[in-house]
């Protein structure tokens, strides 16, 4: 229901987010398509558990089939707990640079016939695609650390940060721009918001006091 009303009131895409608590997204997408018709949906998925030769096909498959419907939302992890629950036992800063050779070969196998890449996270010998998506899905990526801004300025289209104070949100962006200016690329930017809505102000503000604790 919330799938078909996005799509006739005309909102661009929705998140199927990724994660213990959610459905599966790609699978989750695959079944909505059937219910929308222009509605785009940004399935998140993590680097760690999806080889990125598969991943790299999977998004070439959605592509086809949805005629263009797919955005990507890579998520390079969450806290420890979650991540070690999927087998994922790299250290904060690791992850996200496996998501750096991760978006290279993925980038990679969607430009050129085939691809051999030695890394420290992954080596793959002739990876290809049978066709490489057409549009090529915009990726999405987030993440505020030292760590996460090159990959954000080296491989994303849109880099995105959760609710800040404006000036904070500001000095970020700054930074992803000018990381991005230095490798020749331009990033667009986005912004991730909680609209609370309950039957009074004292039950709205109680749930964002749960959020923020």
């Amino acid at each position: 229901e919330v799938a078909r009303a996005a799509d006739h009131l005309g909102f661009e895409g929705v998140l199927t987010p990724t994660g213990t608590w959610c459905e599966d997204a790609w699978l989750t997408s695959a079944a909505l398509l059937e219910q929308t018709e222009r509605l785009k949906f940004l399935v998140a998925f993590r680097p760690g558990l999806v080889p990125p030769t598969l991943a790299a096909q999977q998004a070439a498959t959605f592509q086809r089939f949805s005629e263009g419907r797919l955005l990507l939302n890579i998520v390079s992890g969450g806290d420890d707990v979650e991540q070690r629950r999927f087998g994922d036992w790299l250290s904060h800063d690791e992850r996200y640079a496996r998501t750096g050779e991760f978006l290279h070969i993925v980038n990679s196998l969607w430009r050129q016939d085939s691809l051999d890449f030695e890394g420290k996270y992954y080596t793959v010998a002739d990876a290809r695609v049978s066709a490489p998506p057409d549009p090529l899905p915009q990726i999405y990526f987030g993440g505020s650390s030292a760590a996460a801004l090159p990959v954000a300025a080296q491989y994303v289209d849109v880099y995105l940060t959760w609710g800040e104070p404006p000036q904070a949100a500001a000095a970020k962006i700054e930074k992803v721009r000018k990381l991005a200016e230095e490798r020749g690329r331009n990033v667009r930017f986005g912004i991730r918001l909680h609209t609370i809505s309950r039957d009074t102000s004292a039950a709205a503000w109680a749930v964002a006091d749960e959020l923020l604790a």
